[in-house]
């Protein structure tokens, strides 16, 4: 039987010959946006979002692009793009093409990376446009004038940049005329078209994927299959999911994520020991991490240039530069003992830093309670050790097939844990894989780190409170009533973040007012206002508080006042006044200093420094 039918785990380098695993994810990419300007761009209208507006077609590709040049900046700063229109009056390429204008702005090759500056500029392109550039139908018969096959060429000439083994070369052809030789003598069209779909599939061999964006009358329904069906390379069962996958493809242009797209790499190269002369190689990837906003970068004040930050010891005693490496110490029964970093290193290091394997459990012993950190996702590689993904998959599909997880213990750089090594099985869609096949390590807590709860709501000898079934069963119901359907993590973007990269936008393009963010983490208070929800809410108050209206408001007064009271009692131990006069508050522990802070009311945020600055400017010192 042969282990792996479908190749799910078959690694990158596995089969030389095949292109497919040979390509590697692109650090980058080259886009050329090309933008048909024609007038009948200019003419065709469908309803904008605003009620009883019309907007063109031209307005629409323009918008998409000015909202994909600020998400990139953002999402994918180091990829390179190129505006260019066709079917223009004025010409302005390399090849002095007639019909075709690239777009840009001074101190910028044609094809760069995005700027406020272009940015700025773009946005207003519709002000300009028809003195400074103009439209006019480029595809003409008697001339044999073909604007359509001059912007393919033009395009193709600007993604000569950079290699298509580093980085993905893309078009993006916004368009409403779905026959643009549909008018012209059979021979002469005939011509054009070949020519045409010639030069487009040049494109292709070079590596370069063409992506057909068509805008469609509100009577009409833009028809691929006259013409740009064979310009795109689509089959007859593509067609049918062509255009509604279109239709999704802008809006995300219009309404995009204000995100950073991280590049998908090998986070380590785990070596897993599962006995004695028995091991394989693994790759492990993040799939799961906090996203914060970028690094800032410290300027020089009078260049504007990025500084360097260098770090030196200083003597305290003679105010010398310390040359020798730095010594560290450890108290120790009132001694200090002295460590090097290489001493300190090696006392650290408790294992090899491979994954080695300790036994299996069944899964009902692993608890949800039982994730430290976020997993990491294992997969197989027989890049160094040939054989790894055979033994990977007899592991796999026997752990599935028993239930069971393997234990093993990971000693890496980071402190050294107990894993658990859960078995993931492929699920897929129609629309292809949702998850892929692999492990995900578990970082297990140790005895250490798990912490006992304590019963604040039990005394000694009073049993602990227990709701009653009244109060379970309306409990239950307002659960049914506020429960979200088909809730998922991916549905809700940070809005902090949102309103961070909102901000620099502003800032850099010169704007005067803040894009506004949608806050999804808001309650739906149109949901939460309805009769059903209400009446849920209503009955669990009341079953929980009774038909007294002042109780609720009292019952948290009173948690507060016993929590002022619980402050004051340990007041007495100290006379933080007189403390404050002989400027001895700093022989204050945190914890009683917050002592202090709590029983009057004041905040508990900051360092020691902090908090003792905000008692004596509490007490008028």
């Amino acid at each position: 039987m042969e282990l792996d039918p479908d190749d799910v785990f078959r690694d990158e380098d596995e089969d030389p010959e095949n292109e497919f695993f040979q390509e590697k994810e692109a650090s980058k990419e080259f886009i050329v946006y090309l933008i048909d300007a024609s007038p009948k761009m200019f003419s065709s209208t469908c309803p904008s979002e605003e009620k009883d507006k019309q907007e063109s077609h031209f307005h629409i590709a323009v918008s998409c692009i000015a909202q994909s040049l600020k998400s990139h900046i953002i999402n994918r700063s180091n990829d390179e793009i190129a505006i260019c229109f066709f079917n223009t009056r004025e010409k302005k390429n390399l090849q002095d093409l007639n019909g075709v204008y690239v777009f840009d702005v001074p101190e910028r090759d044609c094809i760069d990376r995005p700027t406020a500056r272009l940015i700025k500029e773009f946005d207003l392109i519709e002000e300009s446009f028809d003195k400074d550039i103009g439209s006019q139908t480029g595809i003409v018969s008697d001339s044999r004038e073909n604007s359509l096959y001059s912007a393919l060429w033009v395009a193709q000439a600007l993604l000569r940049k950079g290699s298509s083994k580093t980085a993905d070369k893309r078009m993006f052809l916004f368009t409403n005329e779905d026959d643009p030789f549909g008018n012209m003598r059979i021979s002469v069209k005939e011509d054009m078209t070949r020519t045409t779909l010639q030069r487009a599939k040049d494109a292709q061999d070079l590596g370069i994927s063409i992506e057909l964006l068509p805008l469609s009358q509100p009577d009409k329904q833009f028809n691929i299959t006259l013409f740009y069906k064979d310009l795109i390379g689509l089959n007859s069962d593509e067609l049918t999911e062509f255009m509604p996958s279109v239709g999704q493809k802008l809006e995300d242009m219009k309404d995009q994520l204000k995100k950073r797209v991280l590049a998908k790499r090998i986070a380590k190269r785990i070596t897993f020991v599962i006995c004695d002369g028995l091991s394989i190689e693994l790759n492990g990837y993040a799939l799961l991490r906090p996203a914060i906003p970028g690094s800032i970068t410290w300027l020089d004040s009078t260049t504007n240039l990025p500084v360097k930050v260098e770090r030196s010891y200083i003597c305290t005693d003679t105010g010398a530069i310390m040359q020798d490496p730095i010594q560290r110490i450890q108290p120790y029964k009132n001694q200090n003992i002295m460590f090097t970093v290489e001493e300190l290193s090696q006392v650290k290091r408790i294992s090899t830093g491979h994954l080695r394997l300790l036994g299996f459990k069944p899964l009902s012993c692993l608890k949800d309670y039982h994730n430290l950190k976020p997993s990491t996702f294992l997969y197989p590689s027989d890049k160094e050790v040939i054989g790894s993904t055979r033994a990977f998959i007899a592991l796999h599909r026997s752990m599935i097939q028993l239930e069971r997880f393997a234990v093993a213990f990971y000693g890496g750089t980071t402190p050294p844990r107990l894993v658990a090594l859960v078995a993931q099985d492929e699920i897929e869609s129609d629309g292809g894989q949702v998850e892929p096949p692999g492990m995900n390590m578990i970082y297990l807590p140790y005895a250490n780190d798990i912490r006992d709860i304590d019963e604040l709501h039990s005394k000694p000898g009073v049993a602990a409170p227990r709701a009653s079934e009244d109060q379970l069963k309306k409990a239950s119901a307002l659960m049914r009533r506020l429960e979200l359907k088909d809730f998922s993590v991916c549905q809700f973007a940070n809005p902090a973040l949102q309103r961070h990269y909102a901000i620099l936008q502003a800032i850099a393009l010169d704007e005067n007012e803040v894009s506004e963010t949608r806050d999804e983490t808001l309650p739906d208070e149109e949901g939460m206002n309805r009769p059903a929800v209400v009446k849920a809410i209503e009955n669990f108050k009341q079953s929980i508080y009774g038909n007294d209206p002042d109780e609720e408001s009292d019952s948290g007064a009173k948690e507060k006042s016993r929590k002022r009271k619980a402050g004051n009692a340990d007041d007495g131990k100290y006379d933080y006044i007189e403390l404050a006069k002989t400027g001895k508050l700093k022989d204050l522990t945190v914890v009683e200093l917050k002592t202090y802070l709590i029983a009057n009311n004041l905040p508990l945020g900051g360092k020691k420094e902090v908090l003792i600055n905000r008692i004596l400017t509490h007490i008028g010192k």
